[in-house]
């Protein structure tokens, strides 16, 4: 089978493609033949032995695909060959077949394709969680969205607005926020044109807004702390930017502002049940077509490099995801 391996620390296009035996699940184990992959910006950082968990070269990295079950190990009860699944690996995506834990593979909705599904866990995962567990978001609330057209901020416009908030949309082009209005946002900010902070003081009357999504990072970052009301909640998801934000704490203190770590993977190792649960809820709005999984490039393996670069230069909107034969 073929694999794409990280043999050292460095950027995406140093991966390389190789081929390896095909494994043998074990107990509690599933075989899958991999058909989509989806790619997130912590892979970019894994890869680079940035990220906070990091894996010793040699590694396959990717965490989340989706295909068909074609064997299974002893003891496993949930899946049979022929079952279509997504599957949450630690590692191991990138590849044409994949061992995973039976507890860390999902039933792959029959209203989502495999692209949708390979793209769908983390992303909606990671925005669910923040809205529903982290910030308790109440409908006829605000909320800022930065990065609103990326792989985990389109899906922050989704469900923000499913949950009845009001949603300010900001990215850095009239196609991205366009991409974000189709989604459902209600205002947008082009913030390499205006001020965002003046931008939202205007869309909310001077009172500010009462929760900010930020995948992002870096100057905005400020910006956006500025923006909240009293008692806002700032939700740190990511630094897709590259920079890590040092928040002025007097800030915080003055509004009664809450500042929030939102780290969806560990919390759904803690709170197993309340992830599935989750899971449950996030895949019934996509059966009732509240929820539209958006993958907007797909790749075959060999172009790798250059589905990474749509993640590393900002360009994606929506999900990018690799495909297998």
């Amino acid at each position: 089978m073929k694999t794409l391996v990280c043999k050292e620390y460095g950027p995406p296009e140093s991966l390389v493609i190789e081929e390896h035996r095909d494994p043998a699940p074990g107990a509690g184990e599933v075989l899958v033949n991999i058909k989509a992959a989806g790619i997130n910006f912590p892979d970019v950082l894994l890869i680079a032995g940035t990220y906070q968990v990091k894996l010793p070269p040699p590694f396959v990295p990717g965490n989340e695909a989706a295909g068909v079950v074609e064997a299974t190990g002893e003891g496993v009860t949930r899946y049979k060959p022929g079952d279509r699944v997504i599957v949450l690996p630690q590692s191991g995506a990138f590849a044409e077949k994949c061992i995973v834990a039976e507890k860390l593979c999902l039933p792959l909705p029959d209203s989502m394709n495999f692209e949708q599904g390979a793209g769908f866990t983390i992303t909606y995962a990671t925005s669910y969680h923040a809205f529903r567990q982290s910030t308790q978001l109440k409908a006829g609330e605000t909320v800022l969205v930065l990065g609103a057209a990326g792989g985990v901020g389109i899906t922050a416009v989704e469900i923000a607005k499913s949950l009845g908030a009001k949603v300010i949309a900001a990215a850095s082009s009239e196609d991205k926020l366009q991409f974000a209005r189709e989604a459902g946002a209600d205002e947008t900010v082009n913030y390499s044109e205006v001020s965002l902070r003046d931008a939202v003081k205007e869309l909310t009357e001077g009172r500010g807004v009462d929760a900010v999504y930020d995948p992002v990072g870096g100057d905005l970052a400020q910006m956006a702390l500025r923006s909240l009301a009293w008692h806002g909640r700032y939700l740190v998801i990511g630094f897709a930017s590259g920079d890590i934000p040092a928040f002025p704490a007097n800030i915080a203190l003055l509004k009664e502002a809450s500042i929030i770590g939102v780290w969806w993977g560990t919390w759904a190792s803690h709170n197993p049940d309340d992830s599935l649960m989750n899971m449950m809820e996030l895949a019934a709005m996509v059966d009732k077509g509240v929820l539209s999984p958006r993958v907007t490039e797909s790749y075959p393996l060999d172009r790798f490099a250059d589905a990474f670069s749509a993640i590393t230069e900002r360009r994606a909107r929506g999900k990018v995801v690799l495909t297998f034969d």
